[in-house]
């Protein structure tokens, strides 16, 4: 505290004083890593005033349901037998990437969320999913559209069994197999999967930009539904300040105020 108070009189601004701690809090971290120390003692200091804002174009709630249905009627181009599940690589991945579409959609999930998931997070009978936490966030359970739930189903036991099936020849790590979402070659990770759903998804609306851009959107409609300590559980924020800097003024209520109250009317 007191080498905050020294920066504080060196009069840097608030910005660049978060800057400095937070590069502390990842050298603390390193510490702790290697066995150096027991915990991190600045982990829970945290430098206010520093306002983020929003600048991403944000869709409707609307918006993101044309995305994962016209993402899905891209994709899903390819008809199957009935009682045929021998798919090919292709649609495998088309299948996969419909449904991670869907969670980013419906879910606000980030990358991180969906890399991490594991089958056991799924709870089918309750119609839900898990989403365990991090260091930056909680954990939360959310709930599943009805036709989410039905490719789930599909996805855990017709299909990631030929995923298993196809990528055993790679496997190397223990656990692989234990990730709800695989992939076909030697890598175990999505970064290539969630290059080709951000291209797709261009292809759709040219205002989109990348899967941050989904989840702003996601957290802002919430934010219109629910206050704001919801919100904050569903995005999984771990302090109520991420959340609030998803908070907009709405110009149409604002603009209907004006025309309803202004002394001139």
């Amino acid at each position: 505290m007191r080498y905050i108070e020294h920066l504080k009189r060196t009069k840097i601004k608030t910005i660049t004083l978060k800057t400095y701690i937070n590069n502390l809090k990842i050298y603390f971290d390193y510490l702790v890593a290697t066995n150096q120390r027991f915990e991190n003692i600045i982990e829970n200091i945290h430098i206010k005033g520093v306002k983020k804002q929003i600048k991403q174009q944000a869709f409707t709630s609307d918006e993101l349901e044309d995305f994962y249905f016209s993402y899905k009627a891209h994709n899903n181009d390819f008809p199957l037998p009935e009682n045929d599940y021998r798919m090919t690589r292709k649609t495998l991945i088309q299948k996969r990437n419909s449904i991670i579409v869907g969670l980013l959609i419906y879910q606000g999930l980030t990358t991180r969320n969906i890399t991490d998931l594991k089958v056991e997070n799924v709870q089918l009978y309750q119609g839900k999913i898990a989403i365990t936490g991090t260091k930056r966030s909680n954990g939360r359970t959310l709930e599943l559209k009805p036709w989410q739930l039905m490719e789930l189903i599909e996805y855990i036991e017709k299909i990631r069994p030929q995923f298993i099936a196809q990528k055993q020849q790679y496997a190397t790590e223990e656990g692989w197999d234990e990730q709800l979402f695989l992939t076909l070659g030697k890598s175990h990770n999505l970064q290539n999967s969630f290059r080709k759903i951000n291209k797709k998804l261009r292809e759709i609306n040219s205002k989109y930009s990348n899967i941050n851009q989904l989840r702003t959107s996601v957290i802002m409609n919430w934010l219109k539904q629910y206050n704001l300590r919801k919100t904050q559980v569903l995005a999984g924020h771990r302090y109520i300040s991420s959340t609030e800097k998803y908070q907009q003024d709405d110009l149409e209520s604002l603009h209907e105020t004006i025309n309803n109250f202004h002394p001139l009317r």
